[in-house]
């Protein structure tokens, strides 16, 4: 009995433990700092709305208002330039990073994303705080990871756990944050990312909520749940979302470029969107920032077609023009504003035919938040999972799969890439192969369809820089040697040079896309 109690306990295996409570850790501290950024966003903008609508009545303080709002361009456009990493959302510099296409130091990039957020973010430009939430939480990780002296895939864990921990506290919806990470960020759904990514988003939710309360982001009431004979309408819905997915994503890749005719130094491009507002914020105060209260707003009293029509330009143009000036900012929230205005825009058209109650007008603003995200991100689950959270019942767990599917397949048959990584790939530049003499593990899923599936090892040309040490089959480890053969669903792991992660990477995509 005795030797039995001895060889459990040295087959205790603690790893995971260990990194449960470093994402316990990273999730609570970038928890306080993301509520605070948050905090900060949601009162900066109620002043900004209340000093529009001042200055209708004193047009004095407007002289005031455009210098204050061309100093903090200036302000913020010069943190940029100090710190090129802190530019957009955030997010395609996180993958980056996971990925090893780019790294940079993390406390520069954690006070100047907070700052310039707040300043842009909370001044009614038309940007989002989930992404800078992102990128604030993996640089906290970032920072802990250093701390606590860890490399290579510990500190990539802590990267991720971050990343999530930082979404969930600008959503509330910690199981999502983990998806969208594992989906849309990392790409991969290692046992060691998923546990610290979800230990930490479950700590900074707790966090949030005790800041924010438990009433749910985006709680929408509606009054019953869609029947099976409007089930058409969602088909409907899915291909209309997809087709305008499709055009946001290449306006928003394109606009980089029309800012470069304008002359103006890049860092200065935030001029545009802080002086545009002005008047927009003048006229209709209401539509400024993120989304948010657009959204709860249009759910509780939904307007004409033709105004809702006026409301989706709006914010269309005026959310490419302040993500494209480079601006600490994302485009999430922004996405899912205009996706709920696109299903409004679709249910009041149907409910004009008479092919729809209006009744169910509120129920297709909620669908069309999550079809639009999964077709501009091509993250269908995560799009399910976090209307579902932020929205706050699990009512809608069929309509918004039919929906996100559709849109789904609409952006990728029109040839639309996922927006976050065709952004990556402007921030990146190929390189060669190096040697830094620190090893570092490389995770290559073999999907089914994959060229390397049913194939042996040795039939497979691997770069010259990587050698496989082993494949993760389910829960254990096989041992891999030249007639071992490669299944769906296994992981490879690869080991290489630090710096030669993201181009071992890059050969094996190009080897596996090949024409056998």
């Amino acid at each position: 009995m005795q030797s039995q109690i001895t060889k459990r306990k040295r087959h205790l295996d603690l790893t995971r433990l260990g990194a449960i409570g470093r994402g316990l850790l990273v999730g609570l501290i970038a928890g306080v700092v993301v509520s605070i950024f948050r905090f900060c966003i949601q009162y900066g903008l109620k002043f900004v709305q209340w000093a529009y609508v001042g200055m209708r009545a004193q047009p004095v303080w407007l002289i005031l208002w455009v210098l204050a709002s061309v100093a903090i361009a200036v302000f913020v456009g010069y943190l940029v330039k100090q710190s090129p990493d802190i530019k957009g959302s955030g997010i395609p510099q996180v993958e980056g990073q996971l990925a090893g296409e780019l790294d940079y130091a993390w406390w520069p990039v954690l006070w100047r994303k907070f700052v310039g957020g707040i300043l842009g973010i909370g001044s009614g430009l038309f940007l989002g705080r989930e992404g800078p939430s992102i990128q604030l939480g993996a640089t906290i990780g970032q920072g802990v990871a250093e701390k606590l002296r860890r490399t290579g895939a510990d500190r990539r864990s802590l990267i991720a756990g971050g990343a999530a921990a930082g979404l969930s506290a600008a959503f509330n919806a910690p199981i999502a944050s983990t998806l969208f990470i594992l989906e849309e960020v990392y790409h991969n759904f290692s046992p060691i990312i998923w546990t610290t990514a979800l230990a930490s988003a479950i700590a900074s939710n707790f966090i949030s909520l005790n800041f924010f309360g438990l009433v749910p982001v985006l709680h929408i009431p509606y009054t019953e749940n869609l029947p099976l004979s409007q089930y058409g309408n969602l088909i409907g819905l899915g291909i209309f979302l997809g087709v305008f997915g499709y055009l946001y994503q290449n306006v928003t890749l394109t606009m980089p470029n029309w800012y470069a005719k304008l002359r103006l130094p890049s860092w200065l491009n935030g001029l545009v969107p802080f002086l545009l507002v002005i008047p927009l914020g003048l006229k209709w105060p209401q539509l400024l920032g993120g989304g948010n209260g657009v959204i709860l707003d249009l759910a509780a009293v939904t307007p004409a077609l033709l105004v809702l029509i006026g409301i989706f330009i709006i914010r269309f143009v005026f959310s490419t023009v302040s993500y494209g000036s480079g601006l600490p900012g994302g485009i999430f929230l922004p996405i899912l504003s205009l996706g709920a205005v696109l299903g409004a825009i679709y249910a009041q058209a149907m409910v004009n035919l008479g092919w729809m109650p209006a009744h169910f007008v509120a129920n297709f603003i909620i669908f069309a938040m999550a079809g639009y995200f999964a077709g501009i991100g091509k993250a269908p689950f995560t799009a399910i999972l976090l209307i579902t959270e932020m929205v706050g019942t699990l009512h809608h767990l069929m309509p918004l799969a039919v929906v996100s599917m559709t849109a789904f397949l609409v952006v990728d048959l029109l040839g639309g890439a996922p927006i976050y990584e065709a952004l990556l790939e402007k921030l990146i530049r190929p390189r060669l192969p190096e040697h830094t003499g620190v090893q570092d593990r490389l995770e290559v899923p073999v999907f089914e369809g994959s060229q390397l599936e049913d194939h042996q090892v040795r039939d497979f040309k691997w770069p010259s820089e990587s050698l496989l040490i082993a494949i993760c089959r389910g829960e254990r480890q096989v041992i891999p040697h030249g007639d071992t053969l490669m299944r769906a669903g296994d992981t490879l792991i690869i080991l290489t040079d630090h710096a030669n992660r993201a181009w071992v990477r890059r050969q094996i995509e190009q080897l596996t896309a090949a024409t056998p």
